[in-house]
């Protein structure tokens, strides 16, 4: 995979507001939990190589377990998830998958009954963020970082 362009180089300032926005959900009220739950959950919906290395190794980096990285894309079949987690990993797939969920009331009640109003707004728009995220790296096909080692092992298995 060949990146088609370095966005960032070439137009940096336009991603000030959302590098803003993401400012904004790491000293909000939402745990880092539910918001790196939720940014790696869209990232595997929507198959972004680039967001899944780095939210995995960012919630390696602050402690997370391999087990809730691991079953992450099974979560609702594992009890390893708090409440609220689980209602935002809900409403983060109904509105990544909102062309075939149309975003149920069942998934929007859920979130409403464990999160403040501003929780709502606050997580609807860490969906939205990083489904934009996604789409710009998986757009212009921005390739992770790939250590030796990391390479050796693929081609050892």
């Amino acid at each position: 995979m060949t990146q088609r362009l370095d966005y960032f180089s070439v137009a940096g300032d336009l991603f000030k507001p959302m590098l803003e926005q993401e400012n904004l959900f790491k000293n909000s009220t939402l745990e880092y939990s539910v918001v790196e739950l939720v940014k790696l959950r869209a990232s595997q919906i929507n198959g972004c190589a680039f967001c899944i290395h780095m939210h995995t190794h960012e919630m390696r980096a602050h402690g997370e377990s391999e087990d809730r990285m691991h079953l992450l894309n099974a979560w609702r079949e594992s009890p390893l998830y708090t409440p609220r987690e689980r209602a935002a990993l809900a409403w983060c797939e109904a509105l990544t998958r909102v062309e075939a969920t149309a975003a149920p009331d069942a998934d929007y009640d859920a979130m409403a009954d464990l999160f403040e109003s501003r929780e709502q707004v606050l997580l609807t728009l860490l969906i939205g963020a990083i489904n934009s995220w996604n789409r710009i790296a998986i757009g212009f096909r921005s390739a992770h970082p790939v250590s030796e080692d990391q390479t050796t092992g693929a081609n050892a298995a």
